[in-house]
């Protein structure tokens, strides 16, 4: 019997771009290739598919990021079938075999958005994680709000910008902005790792926010800060008919001295401490795992997702937001997460692997 082919795929035409390329080594490192024939495909800035060089560079080195080494064969995804072709320049197209699971570490638009879950579809093959619409939602945060207050979970207050609004209606976003109190949070309502994102204390700031998020996305949120504490919990689809599993939640600080979590503050070393289990309540941790589930069913989640709370000073918990492909290095809060809750990071790989092989393509 052949081994299962998984196909790693990291990269993407977006600002993770970097983040995605250090979770994919963290999986590279763990994958058992006893148990699976591993291809490694990075996606370039550029679109363009490629075979990894060998040399391919995953981690921060000398505080520069990691980018796609498009020196390898370009690779082509044909729609009619799970096959990958190989087109070296000036030699004839090679089919390199099936592919049975591909395993997107990738992140935010064009990438975790729903995009490469629908090629994939097309092409009919499997692959780990959320299905189209759960990824496409979870990733734009003003659906993700609506769809999970609508699951009746409590969230903050918020007003989303779009292009049309901020270019004809500027002055009624600004007064609706205030209207939250300040400080406000400012972000890119379709990106992640913190990209784009701005604390604001005034008008001023905000409309200089709001121009700094339209550089990543030109649908903006802007939300009411809350004062609480940053509570964290992973949740990942059981197989068979059981339901989804809460991990143990972890409480995230930042301890770089930065004001909230950006970029620097989660992927850079000792800018962030991660305290697992939280120090909750026993009745308030298992209510917060239950918000998790639900919001992970509410979105129809698959995989695995990381669900972001807030724990305020009078006991409440309110939803933040869902990552339906978090960041996904063996130090990555998810990971974490699932390691303290007893399921080390190689197993979790593995679960998510076999998880997607059960799945039959298509329609679920």
């Amino acid at each position: 019997m052949s081994k299962p082919r998984v196909a790693v795929v990291f990269g993407g035409r977006n600002s993770e771009h970097a983040v995605s390329l250090m979770g994919a080594g963290s999986v590279l490192d763990v994958i058992d290739r006893s148990k699976y024939e591993v291809i490694p495909i990075g996606i370039a800035q550029d679109g363009r598919w490629v075979l990894a060089a060998s040399d391919q560079r995953f981690a921060i080195e000398g505080g520069e990021l990691p980018v796609v080494d498009t020196s390898g064969a370009a690779l082509a995804l044909p729609s009619g079938g799970p096959s990958l072709v190989a087109y070296d320049p000036g030699s004839i197209p090679v089919e390199l075999g099936q592919v049975d699971v591909v395993f997107p570490v990738m992140h935010g638009p064009f990438a975790e958005d729903g995009t490469i879950q629908g090629l994939l579809e097309m092409a009919g093959v499997r692959y780990v994680g959320s299905g189209v619409l759960a990824s496409a939602v979870g990733m734009d945060k003003a659906h993700m709000k609506t769809v999970m207050t609508a699951a009746g979970l409590p969230t903050g207050r918020y007003v989303v910008v779009r292009d049309r609004d901020w270019r004809l209606n500027r002055e009624l976003v600004l007064k609706e902005a205030e209207e939250l109190g300040w400080p406000v949070f400012v972000k890119p309502a379709r990106a992640g790792s913190s990209q784009g994102i701005s604390k604001a204390h005034d008008r001023p700031q905000l409309e200089e926010a709001v121009e700094f998020a339209r550089q990543h996305d030109p649908k903006v949120l802007i939300e009411a800060a809350i004062e609480g504490r940053e509570i964290e919990c992973a949740v990942l689809e059981s197989s068979g008919d059981e339901p989804a599993a809460a991990s143990l939640p972890g409480e995230v600080k930042v301890v770089g001295g930065q004001e909230f979590f950006d970029f620097e503050a989660k992927y850079y070393p000792d800018q962030m401490s991660l305290t697992v289990p939280a120090d909750l309540p026993a009745e308030t941790s298992e209510e917060l795992r239950a918000m998790a589930v639900r919001a992970f069913e509410a979105l129809d989640c698959e995989g695995l997702a990381r669900v972001d709370f807030f724990y305020t000073p009078d006991g409440r918990l309110v939803f933040n937001e869902i990552n339906t492909m978090p960041g996904f290095t063996a130090l990555s809060v998810a990971p974490q997460l699932w390691a303290a809750t007893g399921v080390p990071y190689p197993e979790l790989v593995d679960r998510l692997i076999q998880l997607a092989l059960s799945r039959r393509p298509g329609l679920r």
